[in-house]
């Protein structure tokens, strides 16, 4: 073992290792900027790369990208309000509201001083690990991890804000959504509604830009300011890393949560920054912050999926068992060069092994560095009129989505799913909790069914599993007990009819959705129906409890019922509606349809930013050209697609028109 520690050391401290792993932190940096990419976009991009080179040198740039992409993924999160990545998703709920008040380089500056903290923690673990986790994994079997998916849907409690009633159909809803496609125990189709597009359900990319992302652009532009509401960042960064240090703890805590969930085969990255920021919210006193700019909500979540990444690699390498999709990809760049991931890699190839744990936790220092030096030019983006921005922001995340399967059909789910999620922020009804069920519809799914197969309904008294009840029913307390009550009852006078109504109608539309899903139930199998069938019952329930009242007139809390009537715009008679700025979307998507999105966005980027902006045509037109080069000089590098129209199905265009 010395032997190898040794010879490991060596190899990772040669000038050449150290140039190839700054490429894939390099690289790492940019994908993670880059909304709805993420690990496994990176890590496809490199493995055409790695034919012909060195073992080690293509170990260092693949864990490289790795490590930084849970770090770099954060700047979108706070200073757009879009996830970088599927990790990112939590950090958006207080690292955002934080950038609006001029903080933005406080919340990066604590993101990233907590990701470095995190990444270095999994290594330290792997590190333990590496010989001693083979019977801790093994404990847990197809059971053991559809409790563990029940207990982060217990996270619903925590995330489903000042109404619990619309947590809980929040998250049905997005288990309902979750179970589009086929079903995994039959392979049956499931709500497609014979559309091909729908056959594999809709993937998480699209889901995570539309229901953040889109609701955030649009409100943005409908108060016609910039992102944060101070023009002086100050060194605010300095003190995120000061933040870092006051909440240490919490580090501490969430950085074993994520190493824990990373290692778990089947979670991964999706859900471990939920969970890291459930459980920092249920164990504090002093939440009423949480949601409007807490740092806490910042550093949870990103210290978690930072680590999750060294307990990820520890299925991966012992087993062979990707511990996430995108350590899946890492798995076939080791198959690529010739390395056979399983208990070999401890006794055989026990000094790669090392220089893979080494490699990372260099790859965590340098990426946390690099973007702690780049976080305040950054957040100077944030001072920017949100109007000149949105438009290449649009365009990115229509990019980014469409990346998701290269189908049309990503687009119409983006605007399809922004719409759902404008109209859920403006009545008051929890994305998070959308989004939890929507990540954990197949998973919990797969284990379920699996669960049932080998054990049969006795697995409900395995020991694994009674203990993880056992918490579950910890955090479901704990949800609930502090829960927020309403107090007082809203005058119906400030809530004329036209605002009342839409409300009803939306928890109405929810409630349809589920008798919908009941019925698709009811024309599948047992093992295909079960699933959908007891969360469409829930949805409805749900939904109907949100809905009744609505039409009764028993409304409490005004400020949870409708952001319109309470929220940033009630006092902006001269805002536009949310149709205005939908119908842009709508048009934007009608445009590539017909003519292709690089004609289409050049169009858009130059009549909004005419239109909404206000700038000249000069101005627009350079503006655009910037933009659109920006984008076909990223689609050239990455060998990416753009959606194509009736246009280019028509005629043979040169690229990048094709």
């Amino acid at each position: 073992m010395t032997e190898a520690i040794l010879s490991a050391l060596l190899t990772v401290l040669t000038p050449i290792h150290f140039a190839y792993m700054l490429g894939g932190v390099s690289l790492g940096i940019v994908i993670g900027i880059l909304p709805g990419l993420g690990g496994i976009a990176g890590l496809s991009l490199l493995l055409p790369f790695l034919y012909g080179m060195d073992t080690a040198s293509a170990l260092a740039m693949l864990i490289g990208l790795v490590a930084v992409i849970p770090t770099s993924d954060t700047f979108t999160s706070v200073l757009m309000g879009i996830p970088g990545s599927s990790a990112s998703q939590a950090t958006v709920l207080d690292g955002f509201p934080l950038a609006k008040q001029g903080q933005a380089a406080r919340a990066l500056g604590a993101a990233f001083t907590a990701s470095l903290f995190g990444g270095l923690f999994g290594a330290l673990i792997l590190t333990v690990f590496v010989v001693i986790a083979r019977p801790v994994i093994l404990l847990f079997g197809s059971a053991e991890l559809f409790m563990l998916g029940m207990l982060g849907l217990s996270m619903v409690g925590v995330l489903a804000g000042n109404s619990l009633a619309k947590g809980l159909a929040s998250a049905a809803l997005g288990l309902t959504l979750g179970c589009i496609g086929a079903a995994p125990a039959t392979g049956e189709y499931r709500m497609s509604l014979d559309i091909d597009y729908l056959t594999d359900g809709i993937p998480l990319v699209v889901v995570g830009l539309a229901i953040f992302a889109v609701p955030e652009i649009i409100d943005l532009l409908r108060q016609g300011r910039a992102i944060s509401e101070k023009a002086v960042l100050g060194r605010g960064w300095m003190q995120g890393i000061k933040d870092t240090w006051i909440h240490r703890w919490i580090v501490v805590r969430c950085a074993g949560i994520g190493t824990i969930v990373g290692f778990l085969p089947g979670l991964g990255g999706s859900v471990v920054d939920w969970i890291a920021y459930g459980h920092i919210v249920q164990t504090t006193k002093d939440r009423e912050n949480f949601g409007k700019g807490d740092i806490r909500g910042v550093l949870a979540p990103e210290s978690a999926n930072n680590a999750k990444e060294g307990g990820a690699l520890i299925p991966t390498l012992l087993f062979g068992i990707p511990g996430s999709g995108g350590m899946a990809v890492f798995l076939g760049g080791m198959v690529l060069l010739g390395i056979e991931a399983g208990p070999g890699m401890v006794e055989e190839n026990l000094d790669l092994t090392y220089v893979i744990i080494w490699s990372l936790a260099l790859a965590n220092v340098f990426g946390a560095g690099i973007c702690l030096f780049i976080a305040k030019p950054i957040a100077r983006l944030t001072v920017i009129p949100y109007a000149l921005l949105a438009p290449f922001m649009i365009m990115v995340i229509c990019f980014a989505a469409f990346q998701a399967t290269r189908d049309f059909g990503d687009l119409f789910a983006l605007l399809a799913i922004g719409l759902l999620g404008v109209y859920m922020r403006r009545f008051g009804w929890p994305r998070p909790a959308f989004l939890i069920g929507f990540v954990l519809a197949p998973t919990v799914e797969t284990y379920l069914y699996q669960a049932v197969q080998f054990y049969e309904w006795s697995f409900l008294l395995r020991p694994g599993v009674i203990v993880i009840a056992l918490f579950t029913a910890v955090s479901v307390y704990f949800g609930a007990k502090h829960q927020p009550h309403a107090k007082g009852t809203l005058d119906l006078r400030l809530i004329a009819p036209r605002v009342l109504w839409p409300q009803a109608a939306f928890a109405g539309l929810m409630a349809l959705t589920g008798i919908y899903a009941l019925w698709d139930a009811s024309r599948q199998s047992f093992l295909g129906a079960v699933f959908p069938a007891g969360v469409a019952v829930v949805t409805v329930a749900a939904a109907l409890l949100v809905l009744w009242p609505l039409v009764a007139g028993h409304v409490h809390n005004p400020a949870n019922h409708d952001n319109e009537v309470t929220g940033d715009h009630l006092n902006q008679p001269d805002a536009k509606g949310l149709l205005h700025y939908l119908w842009w979307l709508v048009g934007l998507v009608a445009g590539c349809y017909v003519v292709g999105f690089v004609i289409a966005i050049s169009a858009f980027f130059v009549l909004f930013l005419r239109a909404v902006a206000g700038t000249t045509w000069f101005k627009a037109a350079m503006l655009t050209a910037a933009a659109v080069g920006f984008m076909v000089a990223l689609a050239h590098t990455m060998t990416l697609d753009f959606p194509a129209g009736m246009l280019q199905d028509r005629f043979d265009l040169p690229w990048p028109i094709r």
